[in-house]
């Protein structure tokens, strides 16, 4: 069994955003499998993020330092290392921020992955196009359900309008240049990957709840929460990204069957309240306080939001692996680690081996199970989110 079929080992890829949380750790996924990954994106907001923690540009093919609005700089870096596959991962992406600075935050999102798209059409060496966007996307009115693909774009606040925006972009790009049915004339394959409140280690981002935790606890401060009850599809940062690789292994074996928009998610046990998920924090860190401020916020956030992942399960065979207590676990060794290791990338590898492990572990009983059955596919053999 191999990972992703091998379909990154010795490509170029270009990863946008790469200095940042999600974008780091996809990095040093796809070096692990091969890859040739060239890193476009701003300086890191913090020497402790992981792309500092673990060392990331040792290990990079190139690691060049640009603003994704600046299209000129972009083109010109596509250009010298001419790279095969793009995953466009750099944005603005904190709530908090949009309403301060809603301009930077419409032109980093919006006008950056407008940027991308117009690259993938100047440039014929340019395959395939994975654009993550997010869950705020969606025209969110607080349903219980959860939200599809197939659901209305919207946005309350500027962050989440900026990811709606981008997304009815992606998919008029889609349309108009790189329509599945033509793909023979253009030869780019170009989807939409939407996940959110992701936590992992390496993350530093101001306003976001981990992180937060983090810094209170290590101060000997109590830890501050704004929205006790707010529910979320908490997920770990390597969930998703085993569903974009997946979706990026689809999108090169078969382009004109998965240029689509696909939600990656957390199962329904993992939907927990902000209070909950601070509460098991502390009790695997095994120190900390908790001081609830609810009544203080000014500032619109969402209190519900679900994504429904059944597209991503039966049509990339994509599972997330960790339960919450698990993913939180992932995460707090990964900032005790941090405090007496000055290179954290052999750490993160294993990590990642460790989670690609559970997908082999379930590969292996969903292929029992078929076997038991006579062969028979059942919905609990669907598959997983490693490629077999």
């Amino acid at each position: 069994m191999s990972e992703f079929n091998n379909v990154y080992k010795g490509k170029t890829v270009l990863v946008t955003g790469h200095t940042g949380f999600k974008g780091s750790w996809l990095s040093i996924w796809l070096t692990m499998l091969g890859a040739k990954v060239v890193g476009y994106a701003l300086e890191p907001n913090s020497p402790k993020d992981n792309y500092n923690a673990s060392c990331l540009k040792n290990h990079l093919y190139a690691d060049v330092t640009g603003d994704i609005r600046d299209s000129r700089n972009l083109e010109t870096v596509i250009a010298k290392y001419k790279p095969e596959i793009i995953f466009h991962l750099a944005a603005q992406a904190l709530v908090r921020t949009g309403y301060k600075n809603p301009k930077f935050t419409y032109e980093t999102n919006v006008l950056g992955s407008l940027n991308i798209l117009e690259a993938a059409r100047k440039f014929d060496f340019i395959r395939t196009v994975v654009m993550i966007t997010s869950d705020k996307c969606y025209e969110n009115i607080e349903q219980i359900w959860a939200y599809k693909e197939t659901d209305r774009m919207g946005g309350y606040d500027p962050y989440s309008s900026s990811k709606g925006c981008a997304e009815l972009l992606i998919s008029s790009y889609r349309n108009s240049y790189f329509n599945p049915k033509k793909y023979s004339e253009h030869k780019v394959a170009l989807a939409s990957a939407r996940a959110g409140n992701v936590i992992g280690g390496g993350d530093w981002s101001e306003n976001r709840l981990i992180p937060d935790c983090i810094r209170f606890i290590e101060e000997g401060k109590a830890i501050e929460i704004r929205n006790p009850d707010a529910t979320r599809p908490w997920e770990h940062v390597l969930e998703p990204l085993s569903g974009y690789l997946r979706l990026g292994q689809k999108l090169i074996e078969e382009p004109q069957n998965y240029s689509e928009p696909f939600n990656f998610g957390s199962p329904l046990e993992c939907n927990k309240t902000v209070r909950e998920v601070v509460e098991y924090l502390v009790q695997y860190y095994g120190k900390g306080e908790i001081l609830d401020v609810s009544g203080t916020e000014t500032l619109h956030e969402n209190t519900l939001l679900n994504v429904d992942v059944t597209k991503a399960y039966k049509k990339l065979r994509w599972k997330a692996m960790l339960s919450l207590p698990e993913a939180i676990e992932f995460t707090v060794d990964w900032y005790k680690e941090a405090l007496k290791n000055q290179d954290m990338f052999e750490f993160c590898k294993k990590q990642i081996q460790a989670h690609i492990n559970k997908g082999y572990l379930w590969e292996r009983d969903c292929t029992h199970n078929i076997r038991r059955n006579n062969g028979k596919q059942i919905t609990a053999g669907v598959g997983c989110n490693v490629g077999v």
